[in-house]
């Protein structure tokens, strides 16, 4: 038996999320498909360095899974695209020890949130970028922005389904990029809570038009409490970017 450490990419458009739900369609159930139909039905499941929500895409989600075939490594990446829907892309595959594991080995996280800044929206990004039309100051933004560096508890800025108990995080970086009439968010931690990138995005977007004030953050972080923090940021402009790994 032979375990192997993918990086993959998504369209997350017409999934219900990475993780298995009865009857829906998710990426996590058409990568154990098409393993299956490699494996002559015989199941095989595949773990993941985190689950994203419905409609998130992924640049860079590293995913392990066992098995017992003798397809050469050069192989593995023609074999899975031969079985995988065209919105699901095989990016690397190398092997790893039997104790690698995708999730628990992971010391941190990039992700990033597409902000489409234009007047008009463009049709043709809808579903990778949130079209947000009205005039957003980035220097509050980034001022605020400087505010989320470190650890803090995040309870105010997570989802309020959220049932992990402990909700201190560090941000290691947190910045935002002007291409043209494109923003873009990029957030880097060791671990994010539900829908937390989502909720701080949104709330940096009320920072930006003058809802909230850039030097209420740390007031909004010590009330661990969702209902102080702004609004959640639309799930398409939202891509897990990269897993970082020792």
């Amino acid at each position: 038996m032979k375990r192997y450490k993918c990086k993959i990419s998504y369209d997350g458009t017409a999934f219900h999320g990475y993780q298995v739900q009865p009857n829906k369609r998710t990426i996590q159930s058409e990568l154990e498909a098409a393993l299956t139909k490699l494996h002559k039905g015989r199941e095989v499941k595949v773990t993941a360095s985190g689950r994203t929500d419905a409609g998130v895409h992924a640049k860079g989600q590293v995913i392990h899974f066992d098995s017992d075939l003798s397809i050469p490594l050069s192989r593995w990446q023609l074999a899975l695209h031969g079985a995988l829907p065209s919105e699901i892309a095989i990016l690397e595959v190398e092997e790893v020890t039997l104790d690698f594991h995708s999730r628990f080995d992971a010391i941190g996280k990039e992700y990033r949130y597409f902000i489409d800044n234009r007047k008009i929206r463009d049709p043709f990004q809808r579903n990778y970028s949130y079209h947000f039309p009205y005039p957003l100051d980035l220097d509050r933004i980034k001022e605020a922005c400087t505010h989320f560096i470190g650890e803090y508890d995040f309870t105010s800025f997570c989802s309020a389904k959220t049932e992990v108990v402990d909700r201190v995080r560090t941000i290691y970086d947190l910045d935002i990029l002007s291409e043209g009439e494109q923003l873009v968010f990029r957030f880097r931690g060791n671990g994010f809570l539900y829908n937390m990138v989502r909720i701080i995005v949104g709330t940096l977007i009320q920072v930006g038009n003058g809802e909230i004030r850039p030097d209420s953050i740390p007031g909004i972080l010590e009330k661990r409490d969702r209902t102080f923090a702004g609004k959640t940021a639309p799930s398409q402009g939202l891509y897990l970017w990269k897993v970082f790994y020792e």
